[in-house]
């Protein structure tokens, strides 16, 4: 599932953004029945979801500040295959090789407006600033839709933003037909670049302040929490999602004065997500 955070103006425009493309998408490829869907061939239908995401959380990594922010999501599969349970904190991800319980695949994610240096008051126009990250995945079902183990590697695309490993391990808990409820550990690492563009502060940035020491943000363990989530089908084409993402930064994350003199190790994110899903057919 891609995930994106941006300024508030751009995740406004986003939220509507994904309305508009929604509502587009539903007039031109209305939903059937499922008995009519059944009569489809499998290898020319693909079942296409979109969802709009309101999540309350900081407004940067290491923040204390918190926000309301708007997200898009989106994600697919082939009719007749059997749609896998999957985390609110997955990035949108596609299987090429599927190899019973591990599937390994390409993974695109987007990084938000990390922080404003200029907000913390230390006279610096530098920004890290929103961007594509892509790299890899890997899951193994310990379980098979019961207990999953996911890694994700993603470097930036663009401006220098480093590379980050996200580990994950996630129970699923099917209660009734309708209702699927979600948990489990987070670990996430990072290099040298993106911790020093992120948590970073450089002897010149630090004269200019003067209330603020020079900081080396080296790379290594970040943060570690959990995520918890539950789902909701109303219809066979709509479902609802609530989930809570808690994390704790840690080691350099934690120690950075943007984090423990201007803000908070403990980032908490409530979110709700409203997704439509509809059949394309080729």
């Amino acid at each position: 599932m891609l995930v994106v955070e941006t300024s508030f103006s751009a995740r406004l425009l986003a939220l509507t953004g994904i309305g508009l493309v929604t509502a587009c998408a539903i007039g031109a490829f209305p939903a059937s029945s499922m008995a009519q869907d059944a009569t489809k061939s499998t290898s020319s239908t693909w079942v296409v979801t979109l969802g709009a995401t309101v999540e309350y959380g900081p407004n940067y990594e290491g923040s204390k500040h918190y926000s309301f922010s708007a997200l898009p999501s989106f994600d697919f599969y082939r009719f007749g295959d059997t749609p896998e349970y999957s985390a609110p904190d997955d990035n949108f991800d596609y299987t090429l090789f599927d190899l019973g319980s591990l599937e390994i695949g390409p993974v695109v994610g987007l990084r938000d407006d990390r922080l404003d240096l200029n907000n913390l008051h230390l006279q610096s126009e530098r920004r890290v600033r929103w961007n594509f990250d892509a790299g890899g995945f890997a899951q193994y079902w310990l379980m098979e839709n019961k207990l999953r183990l996911r890694t994700e590697v993603r470097q930036s695309l663009w401006g220098g933003d480093g590379l980050v490993a996200d580990l994950a391990l996630d129970w699923f808990q099917p209660v009734g037909d309708k209702l699927v409820l979600s948990a489990g550990p987070r670990m996430s690492l990072a290099n040298s670049t993106y911790m020093s563009s992120n948590f970073g502060i450089s002897a010149g940035q630090a004269a200019r302040n003067g209330h603020v020491r020079t900081f080396d943000a080296g790379g290594g363990l970040k943060s570690v929490g959990f995520t918890v989530a539950a789902t909701y089908t109303i219809t066979p084409q709509w479902s609802v999602q609530v989930y809570e993402k808690y994390n704790r930064l840690v080691g350099d994350a934690a120690d950075s004065p943007i984090t423990s003199q201007f803000g908070s190790p403990n980032q908490n994110i409530i979110g709700f997500t409203l997704n439509r899903t509809f059949n394309i057919d080729f």
